[in-house]
């Protein structure tokens, strides 16, 4: 696909904590289907993401310069993921679940003033491992580059206020891209130069990592609130969306038409498990994070259908006035929007809870990391695997995700090639024929 094709195309990436490798597998499986190499202009040029997509996105808006975006190196430091490095648990945060936990916790609070200004309290796990690899795997002055350039139009990073409780888009945009922020009151942007602290709030996902400080102000996961950052790529004038969700399809179908009796087998499993907190943190964040990516994606279609509409039936003139009128309403235009919609054939929650029966021997970490694993591992149904596939930071189970990603991309070759344009239609042929591409929605 030329460049003028690129410019208007975003990549959407949702959050998920360990289970991003899916991601770089997938946006590896179609730099691959398109042939792309390092000299070749880049597939799209405009990224938005939340949590663990705020890290892959910013990590290739970083090397946008280059057809291929980067990704095999993206690829392989997600393999080389250690879990004794990336998995280190404060035992002050587990020992305040059981007795005596409100004396923990005020002893934990006197030495709060010794801590880190820049996280707000205790968590699970040490952010600090993340840090450093992101100060070294993301090429932040090459961003500047890319975003002062034109070679990556503009970087989203989605997270939660924690004061509001509403939702925070910090954008950085290229020289002539316009950013229409939404009139919900809820939502708030500012456009600023992304770095490490902005996708570290994004990527702080309650209880496992601490909230991080941006300016005045705390941010922690925006997939609280946002979990996949569509609207900002189209008030920045995306025509054409790749959305990737962390969800299994059919547990995305199911927003649609829910499973009465699956329900009731979850609440009866949540029920009798309620006294563990590891399951019953696994349970809430899968809950904050649902992904409510399937009724965007209808939303979308009926739009393309209501615009396509008022084109066919409208005078030119009459068709700008109603242009307008939603402009003064919602902040911008009606478009026909083309999206390419993925998330993965196999339960990521499952691989987690098969991944960590079959290793739970071989890592090298400490007591309290051992003694998470374990809870984790003792799941007696698939029901208990959420918190395992957040927090499996392990090369191996990470390669795993990349290579279903890669299949995904693989059993959606002919729809790529033909979202790109690269398949016997024109990219306007494509265009027009949106709603069919968002074969998982």
């Amino acid at each position: 696909m030329g460049q003028n094709g690129s410019d208007r195309t975003a990549l959407v990436l949702s959050g998920g904590g360990a289970r991003g490798a899916y991601e770089a597998g997938l946006v590896a499986g179609i730099v691959e289907i398109l042939g792309l190499e390092e000299k070749d202009p880049p597939p799209w040029r405009m990224f938005a993401g939340t949590s663990v997509g705020a890290i892959n996105g910013t990590f290739l808006a970083s090397r946008a310069d280059r057809g291929d975006l980067g990704v095999a190196e993206l690829v392989r430091l997600w393999s080389s993921l250690e879990m004794e490095e990336f998995l280190r648990v404060d035992p002050l945060v587990i020992l305040q679940w059981f007795r005596g936990g409100d004396w923990l916790r005020r002893q934990a609070s006197r030495f709060s003033g010794r801590r880190d200004k820049r996280t707000l309290g205790r968590s699970i796990l040490d952010a600090e491992p993340l840090e450093r690899i992101l100060k070294k795997a993301i090429l932040w002055d090459r961003l500047r580059e890319n975003i002062d350039s034109g070679a990556a139009q503009a970087l989203f990073v989605a997270a939660l206020h924690l004061s509001s409780g509403g939702t925070t888009v910090f954008a950085e945009l290229a020289p002539g891209v316009v950013y229409r922020p939404s009139r919900d009151p809820t939502r708030e942007a500012f456009q600023q130069k992304i770095g490490i602290d902005q996708v570290l709030a994004s990527a702080a996902i309650p209880v496992l990592f601490p909230a991080r400080k941006v300016g005045a102000f705390y941010y922690c996961d925006g997939g609280l609130r946002f979990n996949t950052p569509i609207s900002p790529a189209l008030r920045s004038g995306a025509k054409r969306l790749i959305v990737v969700s962390l969800r299994h399809d059919s547990s995305a179908r199911s927003v649609e038409t829910p499973d009465l009796k699956g329900m009731e087998e979850t609440l009866t499993g949540f029920a009798e498990s309620y006294p563990d907190p590891v399951f019953l943190l696994g349970k809430v964040l899968d809950a904050l994070l649902l992904d409510p990516i399937v009724h965007d994606l209808q939303t979308l279609r009926r739009i393309n259908r209501l615009v396509e509409t008022l084109e066919k039936t409208l005078a030119p003139d009459q068709f700008e006035r109603l242009q307008k009128v939603f402009v003064e309403t919602r902040g911008s235009r009606y478009h026909k929007i083309e999206t390419l919609f993925f998330s993965p054939s196999v339960d990521i929650g499952v691989m987690a809870a098969e991944h960590l029966a079959k290793n739970l021997g071989r890592w090298r970490v400490g007591y309290w990391t051992r003694w998470l694993l374990r809870r984790m591992s003792s799941s007696v149904n698939a029901l208990d695997s959420d918190l395992a596939s957040y927090v499996l930071f392990d090369g191996e189970f990470a390669a795993a995700l990349v290579e279903l990603g890669r299949k995904d991309a693989r059993c959606r070759e002919a729809g790529i090639r033909r979202f790109f344009g690269s398949g016997g239609r024109t990219a306007q042929e494509a265009f027009i024929r949106a709603p069919e591409t968002s074969q998982n929605a």
